[in-house]
Formats: structure tokens, sequence, C-alpha cells
């Protein structure tokens, strides 16, 4: 059974934990999508888009792996449409935000997260969260073992509201 583990991370270094370790777990890049706002890409990736490191990080010239393909997709997708805020994703979650699941445009951040599975709670939950300067990491998972390595993992790199749907 398909399954969506997410969870917000305070740090870059906590959500580059939980990525590096998703990858070298067995996670593919198809699996792992981050989201965070506008501010919190500037402060913690510091990639600006008037710079040639788009174009380095997308060639693989400065980062590799799940990584570097996150970096590459938030300077690539630029700002999602969400009303009120401009948020950034990167990964399978950009469906959820671009008329693939219930669509930023509609829902805001919490349709598109509901539109991920999440009960409206943890998404109104996560929206604050993301708004408040969090990064969002969500995994999907597709069976028992997966949840279960997911979980540990992202726990294990301090993730906060942890949550399956």
């Amino acid at each position: 059974m398909t399954k969506t583990i997410t969870a917000t991370f305070r740090t870059r270094a906590d959500a580059e934990s939980a990525i590096a370790e998703l990858e070298t777990s067995g996670f593919s890049r198809n699996d792992v999508s981050v989201l965070m706002n506008e501010q919190t890409r500037s402060k913690f990736f510091g990639i600006e888009d008037a710079s040639k490191a788009p174009e380095g990080i997308a060639t693989g010239g400065v980062v590799g792996g799940i990584i570097g393909a996150i970096a590459a997709g938030l300077v690539a997708i630029g700002s999602v449409a969400v009303p009120g805020a401009g948020f950034l994703a990167a990964g399978p979650l950009v469906a959820a935000f671009t008329g693939g699941g219930a669509g930023a445009l509609t829902g805001g951040l919490v349709g598109g997260l509901i539109g991920l599975g999440l009960p409206e709670h943890e998404a109104k939950l996560y929206e604050s969260d993301v708004k408040g300067g969090a990064i969002l990491i969500a995994v999907t998972t597709h069976n028992d073992a997966e949840n279960d390595l997911a979980e540990a993992i992202l726990k294990r790199s301090n993730a906060q509201n942890l949550a399956a749907a």
C-alpha cells in the first residue's frame, strides 16, 4: 500500500541529513519531495536566480544525488502559485500544486497537502510550519517495510510533526 510519510525540519542540516540517509537506504529521487517557502530557500540554499549556480547544480557540478536533484528542482520550478505566499516544491509533490492533485490555485498549500492524502488538521499544521520557515519532506513508500524505514530515518534526523497518510 502506497503511503506518504511527511515531516518538517527546522534546519537545512537536518533536512539534508534525512535526504542523504533516504538516498543511501534505497529511496529514489522519484520518492522524495521537498517543500519550502521562498525565504527559506534564500536563507538555507542561497541560490540566487541571477547567478550561474542553477546551471551548475542542474548539470551535477555542485552536488549529486537526491540533494542535487532537489536543489536543481527548486531553482527550475521557481515559485509555485500558492495564494498568499511563494512556495517552492521539488519532487513528486509538485503535482499536488500544479494540477495533478487538489491544486494550490484552488485550495492553497492546505489543498495541495490534502490532495496528497493528509488530513486537514495535519495539512494546516504543515502550512503553518512551512510559512514559519520549516522545510517539509515527503517520502512516498510502497510497503510496510519502507514505511517503517522512512519514519525511522526522518525521526533520526530531528523531524518535527511526523505523519503518515
